[in-house]
């Protein structure tokens, strides 16, 4: 079995089209630092430095990146420019396997007593109503019986929109009116799915950051009155990250993971933008798996983020 393993060919060609803004960024730029050099020298890994930043890699992680790519220079003593890219990929993928948990291996579930329940967070915009829709989807394709909980009741646009990828998916939804108490629909949602027997709930929630201490007593509040239906619910806290916003979604991590336990990421919108670095830096930087990727409009656009076949492809011109 190759590096790919199981991930079939379309799979891997739509991730090559999700991110080929970002590689036609990444190597112009990188073209651009090596031109009319023939080995990697200190020119090279500062110029090197300056695209792995402006590709939003982030600065902790690319000065690691350098500093690897530098033990690798001082140990082969020469290294030809156009080792450089090969090298590049390996050590990217590297760092990656050492900072992180394992890849998980598709839409299955670990056994529970009752639904596995997935709380939902992430500001306003970064597509989360959208990433709930695909993921029931993909949980459903899966054989998987899914319940969505629209406890976003402050904006009545959110309960709507979650409503039509509900229909669409074709999967129960339990709601509220606009404005009503958030913990009070996400038990509902427990509660319901527990009771047909539903394998999976995921549970909406409120994208606000001004207030940090007002988000982290909503969330323990909804977190509360789910563990009176499911006692070790929520099995997973999803936060959802706009990748076309490079630098700020790492703002954002910050202050969610500060707010509230997060236990795994997704990342959006990547086939819009050139900023899909922020995948590898977010990646390394958090310590929290990156467990899906959007790369595109169509339901099975959400993809399972595995860090080999991203790297292959993120670096295969």
């Amino acid at each position: 079995m190759g590096i790919f393993g199981s991930f079939t060919s379309k799979k891997k060609e739509r991730l090559d089209e999700g991110l080929s803004k970002t590689k036609e960024n990444f190597f112009g730029k990188l073209t651009r630092a090596v031109a009319g050099k023939t080995k990697v020298d200190d020119d090279v890994l500062d110029n090197l430095e300056e695209v792995l930043i402006t590709s939003d890699v982030g600065v902790n992680t690319t000065i690691k990146i350098i500093g690897r790519i530098e033990e690798r220079v001082s140990r082969d003593k020469y290294m030809g420019i156009n080792e450089l890219n090969e090298i590049l990929k390996e050590e990217i993928a590297s760092m990656l396997e050492e900072n992180n948990t394992e890849d998980v291996s598709g839409f299955d579930l670990p056994q529970t007593d009752g639904p596995y329940v997935i709380m939902v967070v992430g500001v306003n915009g970064v597509g989360k109503t959208t990433t709930i829709g695909k993921l029931a989807y993909r949980f459903k394709e899966a054989g998987k019986n899914v319940v969505i909980g629209a406890a976003d009741t402050f904006r009545a646009a959110a309960i709507e929109q979650l409503e039509i990828w509900a229909q669409r998916v074709d999967v129960p939804i339990v709601k509220q009116k606009m404005g009503s108490d958030p913990a009070s629909v996400a038990y509902d949602t427990v509660a319901s799915a527990k009771s047909q027997g539903a394998d999976v709930v995921i549970i909406d929630t409120a994208g606000r950051l001004h207030n940090k201490v007002n988000l982290m007593n909503e969330l323990s509040k909804i977190k509360r009155v789910m563990q009176k239906v499911v006692p070790d619910a929520p099995h997973e806290v999803l936060l959802i990250l706009d990748g076309s916003t490079g630098q700020n979604a790492f703002e954002q991590a910050k202050q969610f993971t500060a707010a509230t336990e997060v236990t795994s990421l997704a990342l959006t919108k990547l086939d819009g933008t050139a900023k899909g670095g922020v995948v590898l830096g977010i990646s390394d930087q958090f310590k929290i798996p990156v467990k899906y990727i959007g790369i595109g409009e169509k339901m099975e656009d959400l993809q399972i983020f595995r860090r080999k076949e991203f790297v292959e492809t993120f670096f295969n011109k």
